[in-house]
């Protein structure tokens, strides 16, 4: 398995999928940037891991360098795996879309290739850049989605929204494409009792779970916070955004420059444990993804994380969101955090109307969306392209 944009067991999606096939008897091997991990190898829960530094830099040069050092670290790390512990297929996770080279190289020699479409990455070249940059990273990026469908022995994607970019983008057969929901495990994400402590003193507490990055709408919540406390006069909201990203310095000044740095505690990424305490505690959780081209079809694992744990939700009305949460959520108009703040003061003030929401979210997440749920899928898949290993 493949994965550059997170390391490997942070990476909850891809450990979850490497933790299930190493237990239904697959030999498996992550290749994963180091990231916080000390340990550059390790074997965890059966799963033999390979980590290598990465530098992450902002920017488009801070990419261009990331995947120039990425991509030839991720190959020789491959060649390493094939004579210590073989493999018969590379499971390749995006972004970027570049790891095809990777498995072009294997191909020859029998081994399969899975590509587990997490992200739409032309999107994201246009919701990141713009002018004549835009235009040529697109163009280089649907190459390099293009190359990568058509490689493909089998595709994994996490909705069907971009089950039908393989489909009609992609050129994927029906039977060679499978949909692998993104979500935690029944047996990890459940609801442990309120701590009123990490309210702050405070009557309420907003939460976010989630990367602090361009496409994440952190801006748009912090502009909502500043319209509750400035323009609605209300300071009884604790909020505590969890995570961290490429903007997270920014937006730390940016709620200091809004005058709202008191009520907004920025916590950094936390150990699961904490994570599951503060949204425990948490009255509503908040998903203030911006509807762009990208956002509106994703799957974002914030709103299935809030709901296993019997969380409201607050979040800007995206397709993908609706399809997740139901009516487990409610919807602001996209893009406007004024109507988001309106929302978020609006089911505070309701306490019967979130306890139903948290309950059908949590009954959603129990009998659709949770890991045990999707590993069937995945698993399914495996048998069907290589055996089952029993």
């Amino acid at each position: 398995m493949l994965v550059e944009n997170l390391p490997v067991p942070f990476d909850r999606r891809v450990w979850a999928e490497a933790t299930t096939l190493t237990a239904a008897g697959y030999q498996v091997s992550v290749i994963c940037p180091q990231g916080d991990y000390l340990q550059r190898f390790e074997v965890r829960d059966g799963v033999r891991i390979y980590r290598y530094p990465l530098p992450s830099l902002a920017g488009l040069a801070g990419h261009v360098i990331e995947y120039t050092w990425a991509v030839p670290v991720t190959f020789l790390l491959t060649v390493v795996v094939l004579l210590r512990d073989g493999f018969d297929v590379i499971h390749s996770a995006n972004p970027p879309d570049l790891f095809f080279l990777i498995a072009a190289c294997f191909k020859p020699f029998g081994k399969k290739f899975v590509f587990d479409h997490h992200d739409l990455v032309p999107e994201m070249c246009i919701t990141r850049w713009t002018g004549r940059k835009r235009a040529v990273l697109q163009r280089l990026c649907q190459w390099a989605e293009r190359a990568t469908f058509r490689l493909a022995d089998r595709v994994i994607t996490t909705n069907q929204s971009y089950r039908e970019v393989a489909l009609t983008r992609g050129g994927v057969s029906p039977d060679r494409v499978i949909v692998v929901r993104s979500a935690p495990r029944l047996s990890h994400f459940h609801p442990v009792a309120p701590r009123v402590e990490l309210k702050n003193g405070r009557a309420f507490l907003v939460a976010y779970l989630g990367v602090m990055g361009p496409n994440d709408g952190l801006d748009y919540l912090l502009r909502a916070v500043a319209h509750i406390v400035h323009a609605r006069q209300r300071t009884d909201i604790q909020f505590v955004l969890i995570g961290g990203g490429d903007l997270h310095p920014e937006l730390i000044r940016m709620s200091a420059a809004l005058g709202v740095a008191d009520i907004v505690e920025f916590t950094g990424r936390l150990p699961d444990e904490e994570v599951i305490a503060l949204l425990s505690s948490a009255d509503l959780c908040v998903a203030p993804d911006p509807r762009d081209v990208l956002n509106d079809v994703s799957t974002m694992n914030k709103i299935i994380e809030y709901m296993a744990l019997g969380r409201p939700v607050v979040a800007f009305d995206l397709r993908e969101a609706r399809v997740s949460a139901g009516e487990a959520a409610v919807y602001a108009t996209p893009n406007d955090p004024v109507d988001f703040a309106h929302h978020i003061l609006s089911l505070l003030a309701a306490p019967a109307r979130r306890s139903l929401m948290g309950g059908i979210g949590r009954r959603r997440f129990e009998t659709m969306l949770a890991w045990e749920h999707q590993a069937d899928h995945l698993l399914a898949l495996y048998r069907d392209l290589i055996g089952d290993p029993s």
